[in-house]
């Protein structure tokens, strides 16, 4: 369940669930954002980097992507699958380079209609 959290909320950068599942979320998600942004050469593009380079970067995204799905599709039938683990070492790596951590932000929203279970927004910083 975690998992697929997870790829939705690096997928859509903001995702509405129960409080109690944002805030485990936010454990589980925060990491793994560590180890692409504080990865060595972040950004860059593999075939641009040396073979050792190479290797340390590979060897990231194959620790990261132990915890989550490498593909990712939404429900909708018009959704294309997405590279989670690509997304997720290109776009936001460089984006929290430079911040020393908390990456995410969960904002109560109130409670769902049909067995009041408190609801939190949790995103992804802009930053």
């Amino acid at each position: 369940m975690f998992r697929n959290l997870a790829a939705a909320l690096i997928l859509h950068e903001k995702i509405d669930t129960t409080h109690a599942k944002a805030m485990e979320l936010r454990r589980f998600v925060e990491p793994l954002i560590t180890k692409a942004a504080k990865s060595p050469n972040v950004g860059e593009a593999l075939d641009k980097l040396s073979a050792e380079e190479r290797a340390q970067q590979i060897h990231l995204r194959r620790v990261v992507g132990k915890f989550l799905p490498h593909m990712y599709q939404d429900g909708l039938a018009e959704s294309l699958p997405v590279d989670i683990i690509e997304k997720l070492f290109v776009n936001l790596g460089p984006r929290f380079k430079n911040r020393p951590g908390g990456y995410t932000r969960i904002t109560k929203i109130g409670t769902r209609r049909g067995d009041c279970a408190p609801m939190s927004r949790i995103e992804l910083l802009v930053d």
